[in-house]
């Protein structure tokens, strides 16, 4: 498996989102490393009510500005991490949200990060992703195309057919259908209703 190479990452925020599905997100531990393929993700676009970066950059979302490849990680409610790609050109804030994987390595790990949970449950939600592969604000701006802490890469693996859907748990644009998934997948999260 290589990283992604920054040249190949589309520009487009829905382009970067469908892109990303059947990458792999690779967490190195001090005791492993975990990693899944990337299977559910939704768009977070410039002028979107829903995007962080709406009203300009602030030292919370600064990395949702940076060239496209970058970690965005921030506390969702005060309970849950999530974790965001850049995307765009430098400068314009925008992202995409990686809401679900399916485990590849490192199980295990995830589990007691996770404290159990069954296996189609470890990385269904974008913070079970985050708990699973332990990722907090620390990791916030890290270059997601170099092999480090965390980092994304491919095996060659490509995704057949993809669906869309409107995102979850938003209140303003929410009607938008920016979410993107891989049609068939048993590790998607949300309604079943929209995972068809």
């Amino acid at each position: 498996m290589v990283p992604l190479q920054r040249a190949a990452i589309p520009r487009d925020t829905v382009a970067l989102a469908r892109f990303l599905l059947g990458k792999i997100v690779v967490r190195q531990l001090s005791s492993g490393a975990v990693s899944g393929r990337i299977v559910e993700t939704e768009a977070y676009l410039p002028a979107d009510p829903a995007c962080h970066a709406v009203r300009g950059m602030t030292p919370r979302n600064r990395s949702l500005f940076l060239e496209p490849g970058h970690a965005y990680v921030y506390l969702c409610y005060g309970t849950s991490y999530m974790l965001n790609v850049s995307s765009e050109e430098p400068g314009t804030g925008a992202g995409v949200l990686l809401r679900a994987l399916e485990p590849v390595a490192g199980v295990e790990h995830m589990r007691r990060a996770r404290k159990n949970g069954s296996m189609r449950d470890l990385t269904r939600g974008p913070g079970r992703l985050a708990a699973a592969l332990k990722i907090d604000r620390r990791l916030d701006g890290i270059d997601l195309t170099r092999r480090g802490p965390l980092w994304i890469g491919s095996d060659g693996v490509s995704v057949d057919s993809i669906g869309e859907s409107v995102r979850i748990g938003l209140t303003k644009g929410a009607e938008a259908r920016l979410r993107y998934f891989v049609a068939g997948s048993d590790y998607l999260s949300g309604a079943r209703r929209l995972n068809v």
